[in-house]
C-alpha cells in the first residue's frame, strides 16, 4: 500500500483574508507567529504565511478562497428537518446532489438550494458523502463500515438500493462514528479521494473504484499533506480540476482549505461569522462542492444551505 494521508481543517482562529500594508506586515506575522506558539497551531501559521506571501500568478492559477464572499445564506432546505450530509456537483444534469443518515435519503438540489426531489435509500448504514463520478454514477460512503458504495442516478430514480451495488469496504482504523465523511474526484487520474474524519485524519487516495480494467486497487497516503492539516476533524473534499487543487472542510475550525498539487495548504475561506461575508458563523458544516461556474457551496447540520460567489473583476476606468 503506498503513502497518502488525510487533511483536517479546524480552529476558531480560522486564517483570515491576509492583504495587510507593506508597514505592518512583519508586526502582524509575529503576532500570527506568537499566538500559534502559544495554540501549537504550526500548519496554521504555514497556511496563514502562504495566503499572505503568495503573489498575483499563484492566486490567478488557483481557486484562490479569499475572494469568495456568501450571496446564500443559512438556506432552509425545505421538507429537510436535519442530518443534512454530503454535497457533490452533477455537470450534466446542472444540479447538487446531498445526502442524509437519518431518513437515508439522497437529495437533489438547485444551484439556489431548492430541493428538487428525494430518493429514498436503503443498503447502506450510515451514508455520509456523496461524489459524482461520470454521468448518472456516484460513490457514497457508509462510514461506521468504513465502505466506498457505487450507484446509479437517474431522471427516472425514485429509489435507490446501494444493498446490491459494487462496494469497496477499506475497514482501515476502525473507529466508530469517526470514519468516512468526504469524497472527491480526480476524473483525470481517476483517483478517488476519501476523508477519515478524526482519530487520526486522513485523506486516502483509492486508485480502481468505481472505474478499473482490472480488480486491483490501490490506496495511498500523503504523509507531508496529513501533516500540514491546520485542523482537528475532516468533514468534506472537493477536487478543482481547473487548478488541479484539493478542498477540505473543517467543521469544528470553520474553515474551508485549498491545497497545492505538493500537498501545500495555498488558501482559505473562513465560516466564522462575520467573516467571508457571514452574518451568523456556520453551525456544523459537512460537505462541500465547486460548480462549473466555480462558485463554492457549503450544506451545515441541519438542513442549512449556503454558496459563495466572487466578485466581478472590476472594470477599467476610463
Amino acid at each position: 500500500m503506498s503513502t497518502t494521508r488525510s487533511l483536517s481543517v479546524p480552529l476558531s482562529l480560522s486564517a483570515p483574508r491576509l492583504r495587510w500594508p507593506h508597514g505592518g506586515f512583519l508586526l502582524a506575522i509575529l503576532f500570527v507567529l506568537a499566538g500559534a506558539a502559544l495554540f501549537g497551531r504550526w500548519p496554521l501559521v504555514a497556511l496563514l504565511w502562504q495566503q499572505a506571501t503568495a503573489d498575483a500568478a499563484q492566486r490567478e492559477r488557483a481557486v484562490w478562497l479569499p475572494d469568495y464572499r456568501v450571496d446564500i445564506e443559512a438556506r432552509p432546505l425545505a421538507g429537510i428537518a436535519a442530518n443534512l450530509s454530503g454535497l457533490t456537483y452533477d455537470p450534466d444534469r446542472r444540479s447538487l446532489f446531498a445526502i442524509t443518515n437519518a431518513p437515508p435519503e439522497i437529495i437533489e438540489l438547485s444551484l439556489s438550494g431548492d430541493v428538487l426531489r428525494r430518493i429514498p435509500l436503503s443498503g447502506v448504514r450510515d451514508p455520509e458523502a456523496i461524489e459524482y463520478v461520470g454521468p448518472g454514477e456516484f460513490v457514497l460512503t457508509d462510514e461506521r463500515r468504513q465502505a466506498l458504495v457505487y450507484v446509479r442516478i437517474d431522471a427516472g430514480t425514485r429509489a435507490v438500493d446501494a444493498g446490491r451495488a459494487p462496494r469497496l469496504a477499506l475497514g482501515i482504523g476502525r473507529n466508530g462514528n469517526k470514519g468516512f465523511e468526504g469524497l472527491a474526484f480526480d476524473a483525470a487520474s481517476g483517483r478517488l479521494f476519501v476523508a477519515k474524519e478524526r482519530d487520526p485524519q486522513h485523506i486516502y487516495e483509492v486508485r480502481g473504484f468505481p472505474f478499473s480494467a482490472t480488480a486491483a486497487v490501490d490506496i495511498a497516503e500523503d504523509a507531508a499533506r496529513d501533516a500540514a492539516l491546520p485542523g482537528t476533524d475532516l468533514a468534506g473534499l472537493h477536487f478543482d480540476a481547473a487548478s488541479g487543487h484539493l478542498l477540505a472542510l473543517s467543521e469544528e475550525s470553520r474553515l474551508l482549505v485549498e491545497f497545492a498539487t505538493d500537498g501545500r495548504p495555498l488558501s482559505s475561506l473562513s465560516l466564522a461569522a462575520g467573516r467571508s461575508g457571514l452574518q451568523k458563523a456556520v453551525p456544523q458544516a459537512e460537505g462541500v462542492t465547486l460548480d462549473d461556474q466555480g462558485r463554492v457551496y457549503v450544506v451545515s447540520e441541519p438542513n442549512l444551505f449556503y454558496r459563495f460567489t466572487r466578485p466581478p473583476p472590476a472594470s477599467p476606468a476610463g
